[in-house]
């Protein structure tokens, strides 16, 4: 396990394209500069991918977030949006429920899972509803 400072560091290096002094710069000569969320209903696993266990509505779509210090706020190993941030409206399907974020590299297929996360609410999500991560859902990194 890492310390709860350096996980505070490296979650800010990848999420808000933060330096760790001495470590890691961000200036490198092709930062990545969007991350993508993916929507869950159960804990990928650390063996997963971003497809493991990935909502299926009509309408759903990974979404992109830009990497900069204006994306989270992150204390420790939680993290929340510093705005809302909102997926596609589901059009179509059968009501799930995302208890489960993943952060990626990819718009979508079998991405690479960078982070896990448990969503504090769960999101439910149902026909004509816009699924939503506020300023208050706790993103809870999962780290077993």
């Amino acid at each position: 396990m890492i310390s709860t400072a350096f996980a505070t560091d490296l979650l800010k290096l990848i999420f808000n394209a933060t330096n760790i002094a001495g470590l890691a710069d961000n200036a490198g000569s092709s930062p990545l500069g969007s991350l993508y969320l993916s929507l869950h209903t159960a804990d990928p696993g650390a063996g997963g991918s971003q497809s493991t266990s990935e909502v299926t509505y009509t309408g759903y779509s990974r979404l992109a977030v830009a990497r900069g210090a204006s994306g989270f706020t992150i204390t420790g190993a939680t993290m929340n949006p510093t705005s809302v941030m909102e997926f596609p409206e589901m059009t179509g399907g059968t009501p799930q429920t995302a208890t489960h974020m993943c952060i990626g590299k990819a718009a979508s297929g079998a991405g690479q899972v960078l982070f896990r996360f448990a969503l504090t609410p769960a999101v439910s999500l149902n026909v004509n509803v816009t699924p939503r991560l506020r300023t208050t859902t706790a993103l809870t990194a999962v780290t077993a």
